[in-house]
């Protein structure tokens, strides 16, 4: 057992061990169909904390080699399935967390070297007669030619160095031609599976990585209910806890996902499991979700000056959807050519969920709506009231524009700010209507 090869079953037994564990074991079943298939690389993008390092740790505890892990799947959803034992420890896997990589390093080209590096020394201690080079390709190659042995890669946080060199376009091509020279074409690997926050990265009119099958936020394809908690799984959770379902739709439900089978499409209500966890382990509603991270990332995306963008952002925290085009997303956080584009990452990082057949976007609830509250408390507030009077979103509590109104007091729009030097909160008052 080594650190990134067969890394062993410790992370996942872990998962299973804690109070609360949601089978996801059937996203084998659809990994097992792709493996040495044209349809053997496969990108998963979720927002944080949606799961996505738990099925690795899943799928390198099921597949890795030099353990037997099937006591640890007894009883678990796949091992009622066919090939279940077929692909069971039979493979040599890399898992690998491209951000611990990435945090030990000063860039890109250091970052290459270190994984190289430290990929290679576990295959000269596990394969010491085949492996006599410092290159990973030729390594792997000769172990695959003279052992018929192939490989699972595993990454996780694949993205991770598009958040952070957001505008080191060159350190990006090196790192995509990295992992283009390292798993397209080869007959080493027998599935190549990445999981993130964004989608691969557009360069021009195609992608480096453009043998990947993607499963977004915005197109999930087969894979909606292996990532987040279906509503199905939250309300048994809900009764054996005994929360208030309801409130736990209101607080954590919204992200609505389809999944496309040839039997049909099925439409998934996705909860982030991180935020359903805490709430049924605390026994208390709250925003769990986002509590290592700041809403100041929010806030510069939403008062960015794009044509647009704000008159979308005050729709969107009156309750309603804004209708986008998704498709001219580069996948990356600072190529925008419209508000369109922001609005779309928004969908990718969890702040907002798009709705597939009405080509909509929306705040999915109420924990996610605090985010937008906290970052528009530290927004200039006169900005924000101006934007809510042109709109006349006072008629909206009133009745619909035209119609008689259903409430004759008077309506209040409050502002608050906040300044970061005198650490001091400042309110303003101003009638609408």
């Amino acid at each position: 057992m080594g650190i990134y090869l067969n890394p062993g079953t410790i992370e996942f037994q872990e998962s299973i061990n804690s109070e609360i564990y949601v089978d996801k074991t059937m996203l084998i079943e659809r990994t097992n169909a792709a493996l040495r298939t044209k349809q053997k690389y496969m990108c998963i993008s979720r927002p944080r904390r949606f799961g996505k390092s738990m099925a690795a740790d899943m799928l390198a505890a099921y597949y890795g080699k030099d353990y037997d892990s099937a006591a640890l799947f007894d009883g678990l959803e796949i091992s009622y399935c066919e090939t279940f034992s077929t692909h069971l420890n039979k493979y040599n896997v890399f898992k690998i967390n491209m951000q611990e990589f990435l945090s030990m390093t000063q860039n890109v080209d250091e970052m290459l070297k270190v994984l190289q590096k430290r990929l290679i020394k576990e295959l000269k201690y596990n394969y010491p007669e085949y492996v006599d080079c410092d290159n990973l390709v030729f390594a792997m190659q000769d172990i695959f030619s003279y052992t018929g042995q192939s490989f699972i890669v595993l990454i996780d946080e694949w993205d991770c160095l598009f958040r952070e060199y957001k505008q080191d376009e060159e350190a990006q091509r090196k790192y995509l031609d990295f992992l283009r020279v390292w798993l397209k074409d080869k007959g080493y690997i027998a599935l190549a599976y990445m999981t993130g926050i964004l989608p691969i990265k557009k360069y021009g009119t195609h992608s480096a990585l453009n043998m990947f099958m993607e499963y977004s936020m915005t197109n999930p394809g087969n894979m909606a209910e292996y990532f987040g908690f279906t509503e199905k799984e939250v309300e048994n959770l809900c009764i054996e806890y005994g929360i208030s379902i309801e409130e736990t739709k209101a607080w954590y439900n919204g992200y609505g996902l389809y999944s496309h089978n040839k039997q049909e499409d099925i439409l998934y209500s996705i909860y982030n499991p991180k935020s359903v966890v805490e709430a049924m382990l605390r026994h208390r509603f709250g925003n769990y979700w986002n509590q290592t991270e700041t809403y100041e990332a929010l806030k510069i995306y939403i008062q960015m000056n794009m044509d647009g963008l704000k008159d979308a952002i005050i729709e969107i925290l009156a309750g309603n959807s804004v209708r986008i085009n998704i498709g001219t997303f580069h996948n990356d956080m600072t190529t925008f050519a419209t508000r369109d584009d922001i609005l779309t990452l928004l969908v990718h990082l969890g702040y907002l969920t798009y709705d597939v057949e009405k080509e909509s976007v929306r705040i999915p609830n109420k924990e996610v709506a605090q985010e937008y509250i906290n970052a528009i408390s530290t927004m200039d507030w006169k900005e924000v009231i101006s934007q809510i009077k042109d709109k006349k979103y006072a008629l909206k509590f009133q009745g619909k524009l035209e119609e008689q109104s259903k409430y004759t007091g008077r309506i209040l729009a409050v502002g608050i700010g906040y300044d970061k030097q005198t650490k001091e909160h400042s309110c303003k008052v101003e009638v609408l209507e």
